[in-house]
């Protein structure tokens, strides 16, 4: 049999793509329109196709061809600020291009699907700390196109034989521990990733949005996990649903909170470079604080995190800009 990885050629699906690689599992197919993918990310034994995934020629094709019985949807429009620039970009990408894909995976037996969600289907939350039933209020139309979706999914599953599980992930970043991929976004927003640049020399500056916020220092608190723990947290949530496990949603995240100020000076730590921090007025859609409660995630599926650590996180993603140097 063979899973489907929509946005296979991204940061993300492609971390998925060569860990299901490393641990025998399944056929890899990918489906990615390269608009913020690589597809020199991926290994050559992976069954690669470039076109939408609303697209259902590009669809029946990969169908007819592979035995799917998977789907891993990670393709989507991501940025917060750019989202509330373009809410029908957002909407038509994340939400209704999702709902045609789902229905063509229905329609055509697909039993397990996991879906890649956000933590800013919360909100601004009080307490900081979330678990998967507390209340849920997007702030942005980024938030809300993935909300939506997740709604769109359990209305199809409802009297069905497929299963799903939604990932909210909070801040993913670092790069595989090996140094053979990582994140190769142009332009990117990831705070992680940003302030590797600045410490790699790419930027002139880390710049901060926002440093009165009612947290420790001013600035935003967010959960940080280490990309390939998440990737794994994937492949454990595939083998749940093959042995059984029923529909549900997962936060992915650590439980710990770090401030914009908290990376920025570990890394100018792991990077030994000094680079300049600059405060910005805030963005609008930004999340005072977040931090997951994800026991859930590890109790239902045996997922156990290995890189727990932001200082490693930290490190990989700055070795990872010198490679691309």
């Amino acid at each position: 049999m063979a899973i489907l990885v929509t946005g296979g050629a991204g940061y993300i699906g492609s971390h998925f793509a060569k860990l299901c690689l490393e641990q025998n599992y399944d056929e890899v197919v990918v489906l990615d329109d390269l608009s913020t993918g690589f597809k020199d990310s991926l290994d050559t034994n992976i069954s690669f196709y470039e076109g939408d995934v609303a697209d259902a020629q590009i669809l029946e094709k990969i169908f007819k061809t592979h035995q799917i019985d998977s789907l891993v949807h990670f393709a989507a429009k991501t940025v917060v600020p750019e989202s509330l620039e373009k809410p029908f970009d957002y909407y038509t990408n994340n939400t209704l291009k999702s709902l045609k894909l789902f229905q063509f995976c229905k329609d055509n037996n697909v039993k397990n699907i996991l879906f890649s969600s956000t933590a800013a289907v919360y909100g601004d939350f009080k307490d900081l700390a979330v678990k998967e039933t507390d209340v849920t209020d997007p702030k942005s139309p980024y938030g809300r196109s993935k909300y939506f979706t997740e709604e769109i999914l359990k209305d199809l599953s409802y009297n069905s034989d497929f299963k799903y599980i939604i990932f909210r992930y909070f801040n993913v970043a670092g790069s595989y521990v090996d140094g053979s991929i990582g994140q190769k976004t142009k332009d990117a927003t990831h705070l992680i990733k940003v302030a590797a640049e600045a410490a790699a020399g790419k930027r002139d500056c880390l710049k901060v949005f926002g440093s009165d916020y009612p947290t420790g220092d001013g600035s935003c608190i967010r959960d940080f996990i280490h990309v390939q723990d998440l990737a794994q947290a994937h492949l454990d949530g595939l083998s749940y649903l093959k042995n059984g496990g029923d529909s549900d949603i997962f936060n992915c995240g650590y439980g710990k909170g770090y401030s914009v100020f908290d990376i920025a000076n570990t890394m100018k730590n792991v990077s030994k470079n000094d680079f300049k921090v600059e405060i910005a007025e805030r963005r609008e859609g930004d999340i005072e604080a977040l931090i997951a409660i994800s026991e859930k995630l590890q109790s239902s599926t045996g997922w156990e995190p290995k890189y727990n650590d932001i200082r490693l996180i930290c490190k990989t993603a700055f070795d990872w800009e010198l490679k691309l140097l």
